[in-house]
């Protein structure tokens, strides 16, 4: 009995001893999840109930930052939230669909040309901030030298170039374009590793059992055997969609955009932290910003967590 009760403690000491080492090398991460991600989040919430504008002491509002948000705000409510939920349902979709395709159709090549095609297709994400500037901006210049303007000239389409850029009418259709141009980022890696992972006994099992064509491969065997890879994919381009900002304004070269056309909640929330020194309602904007990013993943959540 004695020698029983000295085994367990031994064990408990032992587990003691794993739990501290675990602890250990958990720590550095800990350390950074609080510094870069939990404080700011409780101070950019504290900070959203007051007045604040980098010069004095921060003043408590209670909620007068939200009330204007949502009463008085009028580009707010009318332009840049609509703009916002409406790009975010446009290129949120659209990206992930388009990251799943695209790995689903690499994943049929060989080995070595599927890396080579991989990194071709993921090159663009890595390189927007360039890219944008040296391709899209020339591409859709809005003098006779765009790429687009002289195509269309040259098919007798138009008489004299369109101001793409600076057109509210085009502007957040090109926004769209540019950023499905550049969306196959860490969620098209992960659904090519899922769709590379999945057992092929699955899929001869069942043709073995009645499956007939490629449509109900996906449908049936992938999409079921990579969920996490699948939840991991909506949840960045959920994030991705939500927190775009710079797109409209790199391409209009101004903030806000022309008559707020390709305005987000992103450069709704810079124009009154940098440009106004409003802080305190900026702080409310990203509080709502946050919220709504967070009702979204729980939706995909949803759709592709599991229990386990």
């Amino acid at each position: 009995m004695n020698k029983a009760i000295a085994v367990e403690l031994k064990e408990k000491k032992r587990k003691k001893r794993y739990d501290k080492a675990g602890f250990w090398f958990s720590f550095p991460y800990i350390l950074l999840f609080l510094t870069f991600i939990v404080i700011p989040i409780v101070l950019a919430a504290l900070l959203s109930f007051t007045t604040y504008d980098m010069v004095g002491r921060p003043r408590f509002a209670a909620f007068d930052n939200f009330i204007y948000l949502f009463t008085s705000d009028n580009e707010f409510m009318r332009i840049i939230l609509p703009n916002t939920i409406k790009f975010a349902i446009i290129a949120g979709p659209g990206s992930y669909i388009l990251s799943f395709i695209m790995a689903w159709i690499l994943a049929q090549f060989p080995r070595r040309l599927r890396t080579v095609l991989a990194v071709i297709v993921f090159s663009p994400s890595l390189t927007a901030g360039v890219t944008m500037t040296v391709i899209w901006r020339v591409f859709f210049a809005g003098d006779a030298s765009g790429y687009l303007n002289q195509i269309l000239m040259r098919l007798g389409l138009i008489i004299e170039p369109i101001a793409f850029l600076q057109s509210p009418k085009y502007l957040f259709a090109i926004m769209i374009i540019v950023t499905l141009w550049g969306s196959m980022g860490i969620g098209f890696l992960a659904m090519l590793a899922g769709i590379l992972n999945v057992n092929r006994e699955l899929y001869e099992a069942a043709y073995i059992d009645g499956m007939s064509n490629r449509y109900q491969e996906i449908i049936y065997i992938t999409i079921p055997a990579m969920k996490p890879q699948m939840l991991f994919g909506a949840v960045m381009a959920i994030v991705n969609a939500f927190s775009a900002g710079t797109i409209g304004v790199a391409l209009s070269g101004s903030n806000p955009t022309p008559n707020y056309a390709g305005s987000l909640i992103v450069n709704h929330i810079e124009d009154y932290a940098f440009l106004r020194y409003e802080m305190g309602y900026a702080a409310a904007l990203s509080v709502v910003l946050l919220l709504i990013i967070n009702l979204f993943s729980k939706i995909s959540w949803k759709l592709f967590g599991t229990k386990e």
